[in-house]
């Protein structure tokens, strides 16, 4: 009977040592797989400028778009309507300016035409296709991620005029301040699977197939003695 106890506690003690050296594997593999996994950087956009200028009476919009993460090198702008049709400018430039919709400049390069105004015989009449874009319109900028802004329409100024000659801009109430560009990062949850990840999940699988053999052979000389 005394040897039996003893046997059986040899085989216990055995046991405990050939789990604790197994959990020790694994924790080892691991930590070391956790170190090589590779993580993706976020895409983040940000607009460093964003500024509605007046250039030979023609309305502007200046920008400059920074991103990190991602290799697309142009932007689409779209100027949002908010009961209608957007206006989408694709395959931009990071760095530039797009004239704001409704306004026409002539071959010289000067403002003939401006949002908010048509031209009925020779007299300027307010109310066109374009009043949406003021006094301030919401604009997408996309290169994946994107961004949303608010800008508001540039007024004339006594070396610029935004409007058409000797008229003032329609009357659309008080002029909101301009909103701070929201910077948008683009989460990836999902991580990328390395040789390390795989190699982790193989030695588990092998730490537990040896100790279950340790443990089948252990209790067959158990019962034999």
């Amino acid at each position: 009977m005394s040897r039996s106890r003893s046997r059986r506690a040899i085989t216990r003690s055995l046991v405990a040592t050939v789990a604790a050296s197994a959990a020790a594997v694994l924790a080892g593999s691991a930590a070391a797989a956790a170190d090589d996994v590779y993580v993706p950087e976020e895409p983040t956009i940000q607009l460093s400028i964003l500024d509605p200028i007046c250039d030979g009476d023609v309305p502007y919009l200046r920008y400059e778009v920074d991103v990190t993460g991602t290799d697309n090198d142009t932007v689409t702008i779209t100027w949002l309507n908010p009961d209608g049709d957007d206006v989408v400018e694709a395959d931009l430039p990071l760095t530039g300016r797009v004239p704001w919709p409704g306004a026409v400049a002539g071959p010289d390069g000067q403002g003939i035409d401006w949002p908010g105004w048509r031209l009925e015989g020779d007299t300027w009449v307010e109310g066109d296709e374009f009043d949406w874009v003021r006094p301030s319109v919401d604009v997408l900028f996309q290169v994946n991620p994107e961004t949303v802004a608010t800008v508001d329409y540039p007024p004339s100024s006594p070396d610029c005029a935004t409007n058409p000659p000797g008229e003032t801009p329609p009357p659309d109430g008080s002029t909101p301040p301009p909103a701070t560009p929201v910077t948008y990062t683009e989460e990836n949850p999902s991580l990328a699977a390395t040789g390390a990840t795989v190699g982790m999940y193989a030695a588990i699988a092998a730490g537990l197939a040896a100790l279950g053999a340790v443990v089948v052979l252990l209790a067959r000389r158990t019962r034999r003695g």
